[in-house]
């Protein structure tokens, strides 16, 4: 069914048509020599230079004056000021760039090149006289952009977050303080690439479709190879292809990956996301810790000179060094229940005292789980490790050296959510599959998010895998407490959404 224009859309079409027929080509194909931007200009001139600059940007307001007019253009880094004389940009007796194009047929949001001379307004504010105007591209839809009316109030502001995450492309034009958080976040992969490679350790690609999915436990998204005629899983986790690389004789892997999980969407979930894993050979998660909590302080430095990051309420500090609980003592300290010698029946029975939802199909370990991450996740501001899980929860980390049924396992938790995962990895391949065994009996039993049992990741530590600390960190949770977003969707470009409802 054909879309019914606005009337905006209408008069923008009419006025691309007149643009054409005045001989002026609203998409060129020519290059355009940018060779400055608003903030470097703004920042950078002195009263008293003759500065010739090339811009181009979005025409974000205007004021006509007769034969003369201001307006606003915004780039990538900002707003600046043009002034725009009839006879400064038309030659002789042909005034049709400015009294037709500029006045007329040019709307706001379109994209324009202006060729000018610095200056500096009689009140103060440094703007571009333009000597050449240049269209680049005809807008068709009208920005949504707010009016303040004369009691100063704000009104029709591209707000509503759904329209936000929908349209990303709109609301970094209308919103732009949103790119803050963006550039943060890749300020913040940057460092911490920075910080890997100055340890030496290798960045790797490995596959996002796989045979059979492993290394988390979720439900996984499936597909169909049609020429193979197989299906295939987008990867939770990379991390039994990474550990093939270490059989393999590299010492330290890492990759930064695109993973994804069939779960439920929340602030705190997104469907697709980005993790970065580490393996290092010839380490345990006691120094894994160790680098963890090096690299975040680092991480925060680089992004604001400080340890200490403002999140909501909260002033998180991320020097070094950060709090550790068990997890036996962490549910000890939230609850007052020391579940450490619970056998799963008791277990059970105290999560349905303290209010946990929990069901039959629920294992010892997933019970653990959600005791913690119900009582205890919420209540860890500052970051903070929590350490020796039960072998239950744990299927690929190595078992503890002092304690019996717990595995070499930590998570690091920060304003109430957890930003890595970590284990001394397991290496004995006989304890694995007996692990992965017992996955397959919790999926019998209805669990989904229970481990497959992969028999060429099995053959490959059959070879020998060296001892080694694993990591994962989420990417997006980091960013989100490193930017003081509220939500998952604020520090993704363009988050998973629900199908946009058409209007009739």
């Amino acid at each position: 069914m054909k879309r019914e224009l606005s009337e905006q859309e209408i008069v923008r079409r009419e006025s691309l048509k007149q643009l054409r027929e005045l001989g002026v080509e609203p998409y060129p194909a020519e290059l355009f020599h940018v060779n400055a931007r608003s903030k470097q200009i703004i920042e950078s001139y002195k009263d008293g230079d003759e500065v010739e600059v090339v811009i181009a940007g979005r025409l974000m307001s205007r004021r006509i004056m007769g034969k003369a007019s201001f307006a606003e253009i915004q780039d990538t880094d900002g707003r600046i000021q043009i002034y725009v004389n009839r006879d400064e940009i038309c030659e002789g007796e042909d005034k049709k760039m400015y009294n037709t194009v500029f006045k007329k047929l040019l709307d706001i949001g379109d994209i324009i090149g202006v060729k000018g001379i610095v200056f500096i307004t009689k009140v103060g504010e440094i703007s571009i006289k333009a000597k050449e105007l240049t269209v680049l591209t005809k807008s068709l839809k009208p920005l949504p952009l707010p009016k303040i009316d004369a009691d100063g109030k704000m009104h029709d502001s591209f707000s509503d977050p759904e329209k936000r995450y929908r349209q990303r492309y709109v609301d970094l034009v209308v919103n732009p303080n949103v790119k803050e958080a963006f550039i943060k976040r890749t300020q913040l992969t940057n460092s911490m690439r920075s910080y890997l490679n100055e340890k030496g350790y290798l960045e790797v690609e490995t596959p996002i479709l796989q045979p059979l999915y492993g290394g988390a436990a979720a439900r996984p998204f499936k597909t169909h190879h049609n020429t193979l005629d197989m299906e295939l899983y987008l990867r939770i986790a990379n991390e039994l292809y990474l550990k093939r690389l270490v059989v393999g004789g590299f010492d330290g892997v890492y990759e930064f990956s695109k993973d994804f999980r069939n779960e439920g969407m929340s602030r705190f979930h997104n469907p697709e996301f980005t993790q970065m894993e580490l393996y290092v050979a010839y380490k345990d998660y006691f120094w894994m810790m160790d680098l963890v909590e090096e690299m975040v302080e680092k991480i925060a430095m680089d992004l604001y000179g400080t340890t200490e990051v403002e999140v909501g309420k909260n002033t998180i500090n991320f020097q070094r060094p950060w709090k550790r609980y068990t997890m036996y003592e962490a549910i000890d300290h939230f609850t007052g229940f020391d579940i450490s010698k619970m056998d799963e029946a008791k277990i059970f029975k105290t999560a349905k005292k303290l209010g946990v939802e929990v069901d039959k199909t629920m294992g010892r370990g997933k019970l653990i789980d959600a005791i913690f991450g119900e009582k205890c996740e919420g209540e860890l501001i500052q970051p903070t490790f929590i350490t020796d899980y039960p072998v239950e929860m744990s299927p690929l980390a190595k078992k503890h050296r002092k304690h019996e049924g717990l595995v070499e396992r930590f998570e690091a938790i920060c304003n109430g959510k957890e930003i890595c995962n970590a284990f001394s990895e397991l290496n004995d391949p006989i304890d694995q599959r007996a692990r992965l065994e017992k996955q397959i009996e919790l999926g019998k039993r209805g669990d989904d998010e229970a481990m497959l049992l992969d028999e060429d990741f099995l053959r490959a530590i059959e070879y020998g895998m060296p001892p080694t600390a694993g990591l994962g960190i989420g990417i997006d949770r980091l960013s989100m407490i490193m930017t003081n977003s509220n939500s998952i969707q604020d520090v993704l470009f363009f988050p998973q959404m629900k199908p946009e409802i058409k209007e009739e």
